[in-house]
């Protein structure tokens, strides 16, 4: 089990805060600014969300961004696609960040406060997702680098707005605006930027008022279909990822 003393400070791209009755705050950034995505993020998270699901103490989790983004800018830093040692890491990282992310097993808020252009399924495994008005989404990385969107978000758009609406977002790097998101169920409530974090603090602090086990077992109960969809499903579409891959250096 981890406390929160051991990984407080432990995260470049994480700031943690944490109130006295247990709601968690994890704010991604890049000097804390927007993310940066890249390698070095990569295998950050999957350690970070360990030490999140594998403190007792945390009762509910928030997971934002910080300035004007959620996460929409990455860098090929820190990544090897087109080797097989290479992609293997990304294979092993991909799998574990969202087993990981469900393994938080207490209610996980997503306050979405701008675009969320890459790795949108971390907020589709949230219970409840918050956004604002410039949030939108859109999986724009992986045709641009030429590899199959195989991470999670090809079984987590379908699951979630529709399969054929759910084909459509991968396949023409549709841009979802957060209106339509919450029309087609990916996004709860839409707030303006100086609201967000309030709201979802507020709901949080309904959620802790539950008896402790009671949010944990509802969120271990909420996610087994997706703990199922994931586990069936993302080892298969990362090796299709490394196949496209492959593809793309040897053309290179």
């Amino acid at each position: 089990m981890s406390s929160f003393d051991s990984y407080r400070d432990a995260f470049s791209n994480a700031r943690l805060t944490r109130s006295t009755n247990g709601v968690l705050e994890i704010a991604l950034h890049t000097d804390g600014g927007p993310l940066i995505f890249n390698g070095h993020t990569h295998e950050q998270f999957v350690d970070l969300f360990h030490a999140v699901g594998s403190d007792p103490d945390n009762r509910v989790v928030i997971l934002t961004g910080s300035g004007k983004a959620f996460m929409d800018t990455i860098s090929p830093e820190g990544f090897d696609f087109f080797s097989p040692r290479g992609f293997d890491k990304i294979y092993r990282e991909g799998k574990k960040v969202l087993m990981n992310l469900l393994d938080i097993e207490v209610p996980l808020i997503a306050a979405v406060n701008g675009p969320a252009r890459l790795h949108s399924e971390y907020i589709l495994l949230a219970d409840i997702v918050l956004a604002t008005p410039s949030t939108v989404f859109q999986d724009k990385p992986h045709f641009e680098f030429g590899i199959v969107p195989g991470d999670g978000v090809h079984l987590l758009w379908p699951e979630v707005i529709g399969t054929v609406r759910g084909r459509y977002f991968i396949l023409t790097r549709q841009e979802l605006d957060a209106r339509t998101a919450k029309e087609w169920g990916a996004v709860n409530e839409i707030l303006p930027a100086d609201k967000l974090l309030p709201r979802a603090r507020e709901i949080a602090e309904g959620l802790v008022k539950l008896p402790p086990l009671t949010t944990r077992y509802t969120r271990i109960a909420l996610t087994q279909k997706l703990r199922r969809i994931i586990d069936e499903g993302v080892g298969y579409g990362l090796a299709l990822e490394g196949i496209s891959a492959a593809a793309v250096a040897r053309a290179k």
